[in-house]
Parts: C-alpha cells; sequence; structure tokens
C-alpha cells in the first residue's frame, strides 16, 4: 500500500470518526441506583441530560443518601456512555486505539 493510499484512508476514518461522535451527541444511555430511585441519562458526548427523583426518596433526614444515589447512577450514566463510544468507535478502527478521540 503506498502513502497516498494511506492518507486517503485515514481521512476517510478520520471522517466517519467525526460523523459518529456527531451522531453519538444524540443517543442517550440511562443508569439507576436505588433500584431505580434515582436514574440518570447522559448522551454519547459524555453529557448529564436528566437526572429523575422518585419522590419517596426525598426525605431532609436522608439527604447524603439521596446525593450518594445521584453520584452512583451519575458515574455509571457516563461510563454507559463512554462503553458506546468506545464500542461506536472500534467498528469504525477496527479495534485500533488512537490517541485524544476516545
Amino acid at each position: 500500500m503506498g502513502m497516498q493510499e494511506m492518507m486517503r484512508q485515514a481521512q476517510q476514518m478520520q471522517k466517519k470518526i467525526a460523523e459518529m461522535q456527531n451522531e453519538l451527541k444524540d443517543k442517550t444511555v440511562e443508569a439507576s441506583s436505588g433500584g431505580g430511585m434515582v436514574t440518570v441519562k447522559a448522551t454519547g458526548s459524555q453529557e448529564i441530560k436528566e437526572i429523575s427523583i422518585d419522590p419517596a426518596v426525598v426525605d431532609p433526614e436522608e439527604l447524603e443518601m439521596l446525593q450518594d444515589l445521584i453520584l452512583t447512577a451519575s458515574n455509571e450514566a457516563l461510563k454507559k456512555a463512554k462503553e458506546m463510544m468506545e464500542s461506536e468507535m472500534s467498528k469504525i478502527t477496527g479495534g485500533l486505539k488512537i490517541p485524544g478521540v476516545v
């Protein structure tokens, strides 16, 4: 394979990566904690979009527990968003890790 062909393929891959990253901005993942008492939705670009809290856990005496549930669900949603991004990226790169992309 010539250098020119490798450059052409690299440019195509770069274009596909940019398209995939743009598409993932609209895809969401969901994670919950406390048996579904707190649910967090995040985008493929790892942005928290929504937090839902069951009114049953809103107790001033249990504020620390609620904060822990939100933190746990948020971190899980971001982890799932990252996994979704990595999965989509590997479809384009064939598993090749590209620094700075994911």
